[in-house]
């Protein structure tokens, strides 16, 4: 593994995010401890609005953004900034042969893909439209090097990575590790989301690859036995179930509430309200009683 544990300061950050949540402060923050910031489209709008110095990332790439924006960060001089081995040699002397400038943070988030399919009356050329390209390829280049580079998806996790530029100048090494593990997830989960839609809007039932992904609802106090560990992860699909109910009184629920009346909630599915009122008795996901 190409890891540095003695990172030289943060110098320069890429920002490009559709959710424009806490970016200002973010790159105002940076921009006070000396990073000079490189940005995009409506990202670096707002930024130069902020009174936040920035740069384009045409400047960066000696290249135009085109197709109506469908290409922008797709270049070598943002691949090879952020891909760069600092250690390797032969990369650095790619570098300076090519004029390519390190990348030491990649602060980036999504085209909304999972919530515009739940819009109402969406058409197939909109959710098209809302699949990112760039995003996950910079957010993939990143994690890979994540020995010198740092990658954030998530706003939640801008006052962490700020805290710890302020302490020592970078991100340390095992924070890069967990913020390139996050990534990973993210663009699986999205991608995830993009062939579930895919198959379902062509009827490709017999995909040959599934996908499935979650995002992450509770923390249980204990799993099946309290000995064990869990987790609550919802799909983000708007299927009627326990996962989409309210909760309206009562302290929070356990595992094994939430698998009963999960197990609940489908046996009684499977009778028409139109005929009777169907009720289950579950213990352990195991029917005990059923009546109608």
């Amino acid at each position: 593994m190409n890891a540095n544990n003695d990172q030289p300061r943060l110098r320069r950050a890429l920002i490009s995010v559709f959710d424009k949540t806490g970016i200002a402060e973010l790159a105002r923050t940076l921009s006070d401890l000396g990073v000079e910031l490189v940005s995009t489209g409506g990202t670096r709008a707002l930024l130069e609005s902020e009174g936040v110095p920035v740069i384009d990332i045409s400047e960066l790439t000696g290249f135009p953004e085109m197709m109506d924006g469908r290409v922008k960060t797709l270049h070598p001089k943002v691949h090879g900034g952020l891909l760069a081995v600092r250690a390797n040699e032969t990369h650095r002397s790619a570098m300076r042969m090519h004029q390519i400038s390190p990348i030491d943070l990649v602060v980036v988030n999504l085209y909304p893909f999972e919530q515009t399919i739940r819009k109402p009356g969406v058409t197939y050329d909109q959710i098209i439209e809302n699949i990112d390209i760039g995003g996950p390829a910079m957010i993939r280049s990143a994690a890979k090097n994540h020995g010198d580079v740092a990658v954030l998806v998530d706003p939640a996790d801008y006052a962490m990575a700020i805290e710890a530029v302020k302490q020592g100048g970078h991100i340390p090494l095992p924070l890069r590790q967990r913020l390139a593990a996050k990534a990973y997830a993210r663009t699986a989960a999205y991608d995830a989301a993009i062939s579930n839609w895919f198959a379902e809007a062509i009827d490709f039932p017999d995909m040959p690859w599934r996908s499935f992904a979650g995002t992450l609802s509770e923390v249980m106090r204990y799993g099946e036995n309290p000995h064990q560990w869990a987790a609550f992860y919802k799909d983000g699909s708007n299927r009627t179930g326990v996962a989409t109910a309210e909760q309206i009184q009562g302290k929070t629920l356990s595992y094994n509430n939430i698998n009963d009346t999960d197990a609940a909630f489908e046996l009684v599915s499977e009778f028409s309200p139109e005929d009777a009122a169907a009720v289950a008795i579950i213990k352990h996901a195991n029917p005990c009683g059923v009546a109608i």
